[in-house]
């Protein structure tokens, strides 16, 4: 709680992934991968409750074992690769909402495959909504490279249309900072959230910028090599 504003965290970790089978439960530095993140999200200074949102009994366990709640398991409409981070979100407010349980005046959504993410993140996050009396605050850091360096190639792999001569003689450092989503944290007003059924509010959200080296999303197996190369060097 902060500002007499309580704080519900939800992680979500379903069964299935394509790309890296059992992602959210692979190890990580001697723990499952989820671990990190119910961590940062109980050692928050502000976060009252933290939830998995899960259809898996694996998981499910290994949540309660680290002390996050799995107050219900989700549906396997929400289960699959169609299902949205929004409707997930819903789903859990729902929830609290029919039990009458908890109210709540934010949600703070912390994807599980980002490790490098801590709690000092998520105080730092939630401390810079309430400093901008925002309804919602999105997570980025800044790009590696200028976007104006990247094009489309077609089957030929002919570069003569792939960058223009301008943009090529052009330093990196010449061309404006461009920043791109990490998926580390997503916090928005209950109440907002629910008219629009999105975090991506219309107006007063603001990002929180995050350096990149903690910023990286595991989705592949190097992935999870790099972070815990960053994570041993931190050390």
């Amino acid at each position: 709680m902060l500002n007499n504003k309580r704080f519900l965290a939800i992680i979500p970790a379903r069964a299935g992934s394509k790309r890296l089978k059992n992602k959210n439960i692979l190890n990580f530095a001697g723990h499952p991968l989820i671990s990190w993140t119910i961590n940062s999200s109980i050692n928050s200074k502000y976060i009252d409750k933290t939830i998995v949102s899960t259809d898996s009994a694996v998981i499910k366990k290994i949540a309660l074992d680290y002390g996050a709640e799995v107050p219900f398991k989700r549906p396997k409409y929400l289960s699959n690769d169609l299902a949205t981070r929004d409707e997930v979100i819903q789903h859990a407010i729902n929830f609290f909402n029919e039990k009458k349980q908890d109210k709540f005046d934010y949600i703070i959504y912390l994807q599980p495959t980002s490790p490098l993410r801590n709690e000092s993140h998520i105080d730092d996050a939630i401390e810079y909504m309430l400093e901008k009396n925002a309804n919602a605050i999105v997570s980025v850091c800044k790009l590696d490279h200028p976007v104006e360096w990247t094009g489309i190639l077609p089957n030929s792999k002919d570069m003569s249309d792939f960058i223009n001569s301008k943009n090529f003689q052009t330093r990196s450092q010449d061309f404006p900072i461009r920043h791109r989503l990490n998926g580390a944290i997503y916090i928005c007003s209950t109440i907002n959230f629910s008219e629009l059924n999105s975090v991506f509010l219309r107006e007063n959200i603001y990002a929180y910028i995050m350096p990149q080296n903690v910023s990286i999303d595991i989705d592949e197996k190097n992935d999870l090599v790099v972070a815990e190369s960053i994570l041993k060097s931190q050390n």
